[in-house]
């Protein structure tokens, strides 16, 4: 499934949402967004950071037993901009 959201630049955004659940996320622009996957909450660990090139589709993965104590797809961008990411299920 193909989706589209608006990013503001300055933060961290929350694009999708896994408890009890897995999935995958393919991202390629925009050039030099970080994308990340956040465990946890307040006190949580990063894992998968990886920056966008335009060019190489980057993919970020949340296994069902990661996702048991609460897992976040994230992206900060450069600039505010619409960010299309294509997210399949596991």
């Amino acid at each position: 499934m193909t989706k589209t959201r608006f990013v503001e630049v300055g933060a961290w955004t929350t694009l999708e949402r896994f408890w009890g659940s897995s999935g995958r996320a393919v991202f390629v622009r925009p050039v030099r967004a970080e994308v990340k996957v956040r465990y946890g909450s307040w006190l949580g660990q990063d894992r998968q950071r990886q920056t966008l090139d335009g060019l190489q589709p980057r993919e970020l993965k949340v296994g069902f037993e990661s996702s048991i104590a609460y897992a976040r797809m994230q992206i900060i961008v450069p600039r505010s901009v619409e960010v299309t990411y294509e997210l399949k299920p596991r």
